[in-house]
């Protein structure tokens, strides 16, 4: 594996090549988030979710010493399966762990995502593999897209795409993806079949947040998926992920199970997921499906309401179109 964080000076002209069509063909290549230098905890008014906010107020938010073990356990287990690990340059006291919201790839393309104006200076920590991709290949939206990787699922010629389409969107910091994002990807992939999902938002209660589309589904193996139908406003999108992959093949999460971030594993291959360690129920499921299933410790950073696909963005996978 090779983990980098610097440009290379003897690549100075090399091109990161990008390949995403699916969820879960082979990894070769990611960025994985960091931990270090992460700052303080932050304040209650400067939570970007309701579950960091519930562990500010209890006390219990995670410490930056365990968050760097929980990521260098991830590290070691893609180094297992021999995929080229990328991390952020560092910036001093600013949280750097979800790359997954800064950016995304679908089949060729880098798009740079619209995020929180806050978040705004941790795409500038992949300035430097950026500027190592093809120029033609790196897109980003008009400012009036706003769109976090953790809501595109794509899935073949399909992208799955979690929004918010409420009037009230504005007041709404969980509400990261929005209408003018679904036309975006409708035009820019028009071979593309766009689906959108309203999803649940709440500012206070995690219990009732769907923050990204990948908080209560997630593509799993070759024809499967991990679903928790309370994500979804309108069932009628709900039921059309259940039918898409088929009741058979689709694992249900309970609120808690979201809550506890279940559907927030990371397929390393169609046959290896890298999931939380406590997730008791849903990893005997995987295994009971032929998926081997690495487990990791992730438990602290979950407090953030994050877990392993939120702080991993992967950039090629040997898929073929």
């Amino acid at each position: 594996m090779r983990v980098s964080n610097k440009r290379d000076s003897t690549h100075e002209h090399s091109v990161i090549p990008l390949n995403i069509y699916d969820e879960t063909a082979p990894l070769r290549s990611v960025v994985l988030g960091i931990a270090e230098n992460n700052g303080p905890a932050p304040s209650v008014e400067s939570c970007y979710d309701p579950k960091s906010r519930e562990h500010v107020l209890a006390g219990t938010y995670p410490k930056e010493s365990d968050m760097i073990k929980e990521m260098n356990a991830v590290a070691a287990m893609l180094e297992k399966y021999g995929v080229t690990v990328y991390r952020p340059e560092i910036i001093a006291d600013y949280n750097q762990i979800f790359s997954r919201d800064i950016g995304l790839v679908i089949d060729d393309i880098f798009i740079k995502s619209n995020i929180l104006p806050d978040r705004m200076h941790e795409l500038s920590a992949l300035n430097y593999l950026i500027d190592q991709m093809p120029a033609d290949k790196v897109i980003t939206p008009p400012k009036e897209v706003h769109v976090e990787g953790g809501d595109v699922i794509v899935w073949h010629d399909h992208l799955f795409i979690g929004a918010y389409y409420g009037e009230d969107y504005p007041d709404y910091i969980t509400a990261r993806t929005n209408l003018a994002a679904i036309e975006f990807f409708k035009e820019t992939f028009p071979r593309k079949n766009v689906v959108s999902f309203n999803l649940a938002k709440s500012n206070t209660d995690a219990k009732n947040n769907a923050l990204h589309l990948d908080c209560c589904f997630q593509p799993v193996g070759i024809d499967k998926a991990v679903l928790f139908k309370g994500g979804f406003l309108i069932e009628e999108e709900y039921r059309y992920l259940r039918d898409f992959f088929g009741p058979d093949n689709v694992f249900e999460l309970t609120r808690q199970e979201m809550y506890e971030m279940n559907s927030n594993f990371f397929s390393i291959s169609p046959d290896v997921v890298i999931s939380e360690r406590n997730f008791t129920r849903l990893n005997a499921w995987l295994r009971a499906q032929g998926i081997t299933v690495e487990e990791v410790p992730y438990a602290e950073i979950a407090k953030q309401e994050g877990l392993l696909r939120c702080s991993t963005l992967p950039l090629y996978r040997e898929s073929k179109r």
